[in-house]
C-alpha cells in the first residue's frame, strides 16, 4: 500500500507544484486556447447536475500511450527497450552473428530496423520478452529504466511524460473520472512504469498481450512469456479490448494518431455527452513534428480530417501547449 502511494504521490507532485502557484487553474501548463477552455467546460458540464452530468460510475476516460503521454519517437520506447537488450543479450548468443536484424541493432542501423517492418519488430520483441517468466522480465525493463535515457532530452524515459497531460490526467481523477490507458505497446512493459509515471495503477492498463503459460519452477509457480501473439490493441482492436477489460464505453478517448481512429469513434459517436481529443505533434524545437509522414510510427490523416465533423478537439502542441515536459 505504501508504494502505491508513493509511487502515486510521485506522479502527481509536478501537478501540485503548478497548483500551488495557480490553484484555480486545473492546467496551468496548457495556454490559454480553444483545447484547453472546451476540457474545463466538459469536466464542469459532467460533473454538474443537469443533461450533460455524467454519473461517477460511468466516468471513465482512455489515453492511448505513444504519442499521447510520452514521445514516439526516434523510435516507440518499447522497440528502443528491446534493441538495448539485443545488445545486453548478444555476447551470451554465439548463434546471433549470422542474424542480419540483429548485426543491424548492433550495428545501429536503424534504417534496415526500419525497414524491416512489423515483422522486424515482432521479431525483436520475440527474441527479448519470451522465454522468460513474466517476474523476470519485468526486473529487465525496471533494472533498464535505471540507467537508458533518451537519446535527445538525455532523461530517463519514464521521465518524459507530457507535463499538460499529466495535468489532464489529474484534473480529470480530481472529479471522479477513472482514467485508464489503451495503447498498443505490450501491457507487460507498461505495467512495470506507469504507476510512478502517470498514477495510473496497473490494473488499469490494456495493451497488446502475449501468450503465456503456467509452470512450476523449482517448488514454485510462474508465468511464462510464449513468442506468440495473443491480441494487437491497435485500430479497430481498442474497442474491442476497451469493451473485454473495462465493460462500458468511455466517456472521454485521447489520442494522436489514426491508430486511435476506432477508440475515439466508439467514444464519441452516438454517446452524448463524451469527448475526444487528438494530440497533434507540430513542435520540432520541444518535441518532434510529424503527422501525415512521421519518421517512426503515429501517422495521422484521417484523424485530422474528420475531427472537425466529429467534433473531436486538435491539440496543436506548438500553440496550445505552454510547455511539453516538467523539466522545462
Amino acid at each position: 500500500m505504501f508504494s502505491f502511494q508513493r509511487n502515486f504521490l510521485l506522479a502527481i507532485i509536478p501537478v501540485f507544484l503548478c497548483s500551488s502557484i495557480q490553484a484555480d487553474d486545473p492546467l496551468p501548463s496548457w495556454n490559454e486556447t480553444s483545447p484547453k477552455q472546451r476540457l474545463i467546460q466538459y469536466v464542469k458540464d459532467s460533473t454538474t447536475e443537469g443533461e450533460s452530468f455524467i454519473p461517477i460510475e460511468e466516468r471513465i476516460a482512455v489515453f492511448d500511450n505513444d504519442g499521447t503521454l510520452w514521445p514516439e519517437n526516434p523510435l516507440p520506447f518499447q522497440l528502443i527497450f528491446a534493441i538495448d537488450e539485443i545488445r545486453r543479450l548478444a555476447p551470451s548468443h554465439p548463434e546471433w552473428k549470422e542474424d542480419k536484424l540483429v548485426q543491424a541493432v548492433l550495428k545501429g542501423d536503424v534504417k534496415t530496423l526500419k525497414e524491416s517492418g512489423r515483422a522486424g519488430l515482432s521479431k525483436l520483441l520475440a527474441m527479448t520478452h519470451t522465454g522468460i517468466t513474466t517476474d523476470e522480465f519485468e526486473t529487465r525493463v525496471r533494472n533498464w529504466l535505471k540507467t537508458a535515457k533518451h537519446p535527445r532530452f538525455d532523461r530517463p524515459y519514464n521521465e518524459l511524460g507530457y507535463q499538460p497531460m499529466l495535468e489532464l490526467l489529474a484534473y480529470l481523477r480530481a472529479n471522479g473520472f477513472q482514467t485508464w490507458i489503451v495503447s498498443g505497446g505490450g501491457v507487460d512493459f507498461m505495467r512495470v512504469w506507469t504507476e510512478e509515471a502517470y498514477g495510473i495503477p496497473r490494473n488499469q492498463i490494456v495493451g497488446s498481450v502475449g501468450k503465456t503459460h503456467f509452470e512450476m519452477r523449482d517448488g514454485s509457480p510462474v508465468l511464462i512469456k510464449d513468442p506468440e501473439i495473443d491480441f494487437v490493441d491497435d485500430k479497430s482492436g481498442k474497442p474491442v479490448a476497451i469493451h473485454r477489460h473495462i465493460g462500458r464505453r468511455p466517456r472521454g478517448a485521447f489520442g494522436n494518431s489514426d491508430g486511435d481512429y476506432e477508440m475515439l469513434e466508439w467514444t464519441t459517436i452516438g454517446h452524448v455527452p463524451s469527448i475526444g481529443l487528438i494530440v497533434h505533434h507540430t513542435d520540432a524545437d520541444r518535441e518532434y513534428a510529424y503527422d501525415k509522414d512521421p519518421k517512426s510510427s503515429g501517422k495521422l490523416i484521417k484523424g485530422l480530417e474528420d475531427a472537425s465533423k466529429r467534433n473531436w478537439i486538435v491539440v496543436d502542441m506548438k500553440k496550445d501547449w505552454k510547455r511539453v515536459f516538467s523539466a522545462e
